[in-house]
């Protein structure tokens, strides 16, 4: 007994230890830390007070992101290139969220299987378990908290890829009536920017940007595509380079694409609404019907059973 008291102690431990580490890293971006790098670069007497300015930072601080960092290191030197380019490709995708990196989100990785093992040998210590189970226990948890970053990771890109896809049909309505009115392409998506806020919006900005510093309509166009990866976006990034290209009328290209756009929304929603009684049978089945059943016909069985053996 005083064995698993102290397996569940320095478990406990630990999982607070990578919790509290995991909040802190979170809550605190590479802006805020590149800004006060900067300020106790260019302050006066940066170099003496430097060592002060460090330790007058909280203890999680100085103990805990070293620990983020070192997890992030190992994870590196044993992760495949093309695994943190898909790391890469994901947090691309994701909108690079602040706070995250392909090496931060390794180092999350191999703490999840850490603290995956640590909490399955607690369990099985508690629960009692022994052999094989313990065995499978700790497999499992740790399978659990290795792909548990990643799947945070795709649940951000999904919802980012569903915001900017419930958004362009609008967004491109108000493209087009721009444009119609008489403003310039660039002129159009600049009061798009201003007036429809999001994520959709942010990219346009990004690419609006992008072409103001030289580049050209076209490879804006895709490497809009590319950060998105929305298929009616890339349809009508697809569509705007071949009107630049071609000199068709963006006008009409506009008006044809959000024609469309509407369609689509239109069929999804009507598939959605497909979708429904499917979803509704389970629940139903395994939840609603059996306290129906004992609404209605409980009563009537134990009257029956009171008649009959009463």
């Amino acid at each position: 007994m005083s064995n698993l008291w102290l397996f569940l102690g320095l478990g406990m431990t630990f999982a607070a230890i990578v919790l509290a580490g995991v909040a802190l890293d979170w809550s605190i971006s590479d802006r805020e830390r590149a800004v006060k790098l900067l300020e106790s670069q260019v302050g006066e007497g940066a170099g003496a007070n430097q060592r002060e300015d460090e330790l007058e930072q909280p203890f999680t601080n100085r103990a805990l992101l070293p620990l983020v960092g070192a997890a992030g290191s190992i994870a590196k030197r044993f992760t495949p290139v093309e695994a943190r380019e898909r790391m890469a490709r994901k947090l691309v995708l994701a909108g690079n969220p602040p706070g995250w990196d392909a090496e931060r989100v390794l180092a999350f990785k191999v703490l999840g299987v850490i603290g995956g093992a640590v909490g399955g040998l607690i369990l099985a210590g508690i629960a009692g378990f022994s052999g094989m189970i313990v065995i499978a226990m700790l497999v499992l948890l740790g399978f659990v908290g290795f792909v548990g970053p990643d799947a945070i990771l795709d649940g951000k890109v999904r919802e980012r890829q569903r915001e900017i896809r419930n958004a362009l049909s609008d967004t491109l309505d108000l493209l087009t009536i721009s444009v119609e009115a008489g403003l310039s392409l660039n002129a159009a998506l600049s009061r798009v920017v201003q007036n429809t806020p999001g994520t959709l919006s942010s990219e346009f900005a990004r690419m609006l940007q992008e072409i103001q510093l030289g580049v050209s309509r076209a490879d804006a166009f895709r490497s809009l595509a590319e950060r998105t990866d929305v298929e009616e976006l890339n349809a009508f990034t697809l569509a705007m380079i071949q009107a630049d290209v071609f000199g068709v009328s963006i006008g009409n290209v506009l008006r044809t694409q959000s024609q469309q756009l509407r369609i689509k929304r239109r069929q999804r929603a009507e598939r959605a609404a497909q979708q429904t009684p499917v979803k509704i049978v389970f629940p139903l089945i395994i939840c609603i019907l059996p306290a129906l059943f004992i609404v209605i016909v409980g009563p009537g069985v134990i009257r029956i059973i009171d008649s009959l053996f009463g």
